[in-house]
């Protein structure tokens, strides 16, 4: 099965649709299924009280306040249709994270056909609810959460879907919500944990450095990778500086694309390629010394040796005792026509 790849944009555009652009192009040309932005109005997400996160410090300092922060990374309505169309234009599928009701209703009704509901909002049940009416397939992410606070969501999603006539795909995003997150603290193996108790596809969305740990998570059977990225690190922003520049988002696709290929179908077998090897790589009986025609031949006469176009070593003592059929000299590769029962 294809991986599909969502390229993060997130808030890294800073509030401006000519980077959004940008970063649509960048995500095109690194040939991701689909782009992601995150669409909230601010006095909809945080309290005036709202601390900021030690990675938004770090990256931005504390003259600002959160909402604050987040004010000037919103984009207008009017940008997002336009995005949309752009996204439509450019062939890759145009995604945006909801953070409240209302967001989730205006991108619903500009035709968005999946949605990710990011970590923070995992205990979130009436948003989840509300997303889950649309019956529209799901990411869930599940950053900072318990294997129990992710069963939860998964019933309060399910007891929405459940009354739906067509039951969309549900699929969980293994996540850690640091930004960015150690190699130490990724615990890739909590996808196969989800997969189990749950029975749903699993994915993993990574705040790693680098494109190593997203090329792990394919090989160990993710079937979603979404990854932050950006124009350029050195970027003002919160979350610039844990995002892949373009040629990292490249090389990962790359990366995962060639996984792919290597996983397979998983039956052992040999590949085309090496039927040609296998007759040279392989040992055939071989004659140690010269047969009369009519003469028996033991198993003391014949040694192994390459290539592997005679008789195979297992048969070593089905033919030991049988004649010779005419002469054969040493060192040649025994075959059955030259035999016959003794």
């Amino acid at each position: 099965m294809r991986t599909f790849i969502i390229a993060e944009a997130g808030v890294n555009h800073n509030g401006d649709i000519k980077i959004a652009k940008k970063l649509i192009d960048v995500a095109v040309d690194a040939h991701a299924d689909a782009i992601k932005f995150q669409t909230f109005k601010a006095e909809n997400v945080v309290t005036s009280s709202t601390p900021k996160a030690k990675y938004q410090i770090k990256n931005m300092g504390t003259d600002e306040s959160p909402f604050e922060m987040l004010k000037k990374l919103e984009l207008p309505v009017s940008a997002y249709k336009e995005l949309f169309a752009y996204c439509e234009e450019k062939n890759i599928i145009f995604m945006s994270t909801p953070f409240d009701e209302e967001s989730a209703d205006f991108l619903d009704s500009m035709g968005m056909g999946i949605f990710k509901i990011p970590s923070g909002e995992i205990t979130n049940k009436p948003l989840l609810q509300h997303i889950a009416a649309k019956g529209k397939p799901i990411l869930l992410s599940t950053g900072m959460s318990y294997l129990g606070e992710v069963e939860k969501a998964v019933i309060w999603i399910n007891d929405i879907r459940d009354g739906l006539d067509k039951k969309p795909e549900l699929t969980l995003l293994h996540c850690v919500s640091n930004y960015p997150a150690s190699e130490e603290d990724s615990n890739l193996l909590a996808m196969k944990t989800m997969e189990a108790a749950f029975g749903l596809p699993v994915g993993y969305s990574d705040h790693t450095l680098g494109v190593e740990i997203s090329i792990a998570a394919v090989a160990m059977g993710a079937k979603v990778i979404e990854k932050h990225f950006t124009l350029d690190r050195n970027m003002e922003g919160p979350d610039h500086k844990a995002s892949l520049e373009p040629d990292e988002l490249r090389a990962m696709i790359s990366g995962i694309r060639k996984v792919e290929k290597a996983l397979g179908d998983g039956i052992k077998k040999p590949t085309k390629s090496e039927a040609e090897l296998q007759k040279v790589a392989r040992r055939s009986l071989v004659l140690a010394r010269d047969i009369k025609a009519g003469e028996t031949i033991s198993a003391n006469d014949i040694t192994t040796k390459r290539p592997g176009t005679g008789i195979e070593p297992e048969f070593l003592d089905f033919i030991d005792g049988m004649k010779a059929k005419k002469d054969i000299i040493a060192d040649s590769v025994l075959k059955w026509d030259d035999l016959k029962d003794a």
